[in-house]
């Protein structure tokens, strides 16, 4: 993997209200390589939506930058495609439609007919939904949808892959071996939010824990050195991935005692001896 292919550099921002500007971040610093799964985590309102919007270019960082692959991000593109909680398709269109959509925007002057019509097929065979391709979103769940969603942001062949908490609590597990599957296919680079400890474990390299707000920057980055292919139920029991667990519920768990408390470094895990402590824990808010 290719170091600093996509650069966040000293990225503060603020808001405009009716009294004092509202400074959402402030002097965040990270350097994601090529193909790395990253996963932010923390408590509600410390600007991981924010910082995934100014990756996408929906936002405007008032101090500092975003660097992909040596060019600065000041705009929405297709080099960075974004899975929104909602699902966001067009209910007036077919699964396959709404990936069309997509697939044509970016690809109309480079591909054939016949091509984009395979490139579409491809994808939503890469997220298992080539079987429901002539329905419409009103016509397949939730978790369906969502994967349709995911079917049209890998069509587009993105840079990089934004998601903003975009998995349901029904489908999870299913959606999550389904991102570990593509992964593990195409080397997608991936920033996800996501609130859920154990899915941050499960599917990231490295999981970054944002400081609460206002001013919220990154606290503490964690490497996950778990091997590839992950196996959710040989890690339940795996003490290394416990160890990680308690590691991130313990930065969380500082933070919502003592917002204001300054985060210590991350120290070293040290596999525990086993699950039942890190049972006791809830996830994070």
């Amino acid at each position: 993997m290719n170091k600093n292919y996509l650069e966040i550099s000293q990225v503060g921002i603020e808001f405009p209200t009716d009294g004092e500007p509202f400074r959402a971040l402030q002097n965040v610093n990270l350097s994601i390589q090529k193909g790395e799964f990253i996963s932010l985590i923390g408590h509600s309102g410390c600007g991981k939506s924010t910082v995934l919007n100014i990756i996408a270019g929906l936002y405007q960082a008032s101090e500092g930058g975003i660097i992909l692959e040596g060019r600065e991000v000041d705009e929405p593109g297709p080099d960075r495609a974004v899975v929104f909680q909602n699902h966001a398709l067009l209910p007036w269109l077919t699964v396959y439609q709404n990936v069309e959509l997509a697939v044509k925007c970016v690809f109309k002057k480079t591909k054939t007919k016949a091509e984009i019509r395979d490139w579409i097929e491809h994808n939503l065979e890469l997220v298992h939904m080539d079987h429901a391709m002539d329905k419409r979103p009103g016509e397949i769940s939730g978790g369906m949808k969502q994967r349709v969603g995911i079917a049209r942001c890998l069509a587009m062949q993105p840079k990089v892959l934004l998601m903003d908490e975009p998995l349901d609590a029904l489908t999870r597990a299913h959606m999550q071996d389904s991102l570990m599957e593509i992964q593990s296919r195409l080397g997608n680079t991936v920033v996800m939010i996501t609130h859920d400890v154990d899915e941050a474990v499960l599917l990231s390299d490295r999981i970054v824990m944002m400081t609460n707000g206002p001013a919220a920057s990154i606290g503490e980055v964690l490497d996950i050195n778990l091997p590839r292919p992950r196996d959710r139920l040989s890690l339940a029991e795996d003490s290394q991935f416990n160890a990680y667990r308690q590691q991130v519920l313990r930065f969380l768990y500082e933070k919502q005692k003592n917002p204001a408390a300054k985060a210590e470094p991350v120290a070293p895990v040290i596999p525990v001896a086993s699950q039942a402590d890190s049972k006791s824990a809830p996830e994070a808010a």
